[in-house]
């Protein structure tokens, strides 16, 4: 099994594929790598040698970030915009959508579950 950034790549899957499961990293980046090693896309992860395996994670090793040090990079930057208060930031803080999408209707994935308002039974004597 071929761990690579911390990951261990899936099996039976072309290395092109799965190369993608690394956090950073997409089907033209892996594609690039691949073409710069001269390793064919089509071989399967387990079919890999270790002096391929090695090449590949110095390449990702030296020219690209991925995984904990591009995460903590995101998350930088999004802390970031909320301490400055720019309109994106609030956006953030308030975890609503931040690039100009409808709220009003939409964004659940963003703003969580409906919360329907309670109504107390005991609330309709009070007032008499």
């Amino acid at each position: 099994m071929a761990r690579i950034a911390g990951v261990d790549l899936p099996k039976r899957k072309r290395v092109e594929i799965g190369l993608t499961y690394i956090f950073g990293l997409g089907r033209s980046t892996s594609k690039h790598i691949l073409t710069q090693l001269s390793i064919d896309p089509d071989t399967r992860t387990d079919d890999l040698s270790e002096s391929e395996i090695n090449s590949i994670r110095k390449v990702i090793d030296n020219e690209y970030k991925v995984e904990g040090e591009l995460r903590t990079e995101v998350s930088m930057n999004i802390k970031r915009l909320m301490d400055l208060g720019c309109y994106r930031g609030l956006r953030h803080r308030k975890s609503l959508p931040v690039r100009g999408q409808r709220s009003s209707t939409n964004a659940r994935t963003r703003k969580g579950p409906r919360r329907s308002a309670v109504k107390k039974k005991g609330a309709a004597k009070a007032k008499k």
